[in-house]
């Protein structure tokens, strides 16, 4: 019986690659059973090192190969580190809640090459300061409008 709601993607185990026996045709894989996800270091770091949340199951071995094999990537080293959080407790009834997910994390320094995140809000504005300046070019022009119909208030609008 199928459950009606799917456990996310990150929270999936991983099957293991079935074994080859001798007579059997090769085994191929044509995408890759982990997912791992870069992210921006919690504090500054060399330019050479990454930092990627990885699938729980995944190991040392498995981060540089992937890597190496699907980006092409040379790595020159992998640690990983096991991120658990802490139990809370609920602030009325005093019960621990359930801890969120642990995550692994993969600190990665790469061979001859280095990383650094792109700015990609460098030239963006919000949309509250692109409406703001258009309502202050509005409110110029409104003003321009006025300093010249000042001078004409006793004729009609239609003649000015």
């Amino acid at each position: 019986m199928t459950s009606k709601f799917p456990l996310p993607f990150w929270k999936r185990n991983i099957p293991h690659y079935p074994y080859y026996w001798k007579g059997n045709p090769q085994l191929r894989i044509t995408l890759p059973r982990f997912w791992m996800k870069l992210v921006r270091p919690d504090c500054d770091i060399p330019k050479d090192y990454v930092q990627f949340i990885v699938h729980h199951q995944m190991s040392r071995f498995d981060v540089k190969q992937y890597l190496e094999k699907i980006y092409k990537v040379p790595v020159l080293s992998v640690r990983t580190e096991l991120r658990m959080h802490e139990t809370e407790k609920h602030p009325v009834t005093n019960h621990s809640l359930p801890p969120e997910q642990h995550y692994k994390i993969a600190h990665v320094q790469l061979d001859e090459e280095t990383f650094e995140f792109p700015d990609i809000f460098k030239n963006k504005q919000t949309q509250s300061e692109k409406a703001m300046e258009d309502y202050k070019k509005a409110l110029n022009e409104e003003n321009k409008t006025r300093n010249i119909d000042s001078g004409h208030l006793d004729l009609p609008k239609w003649f000015r």
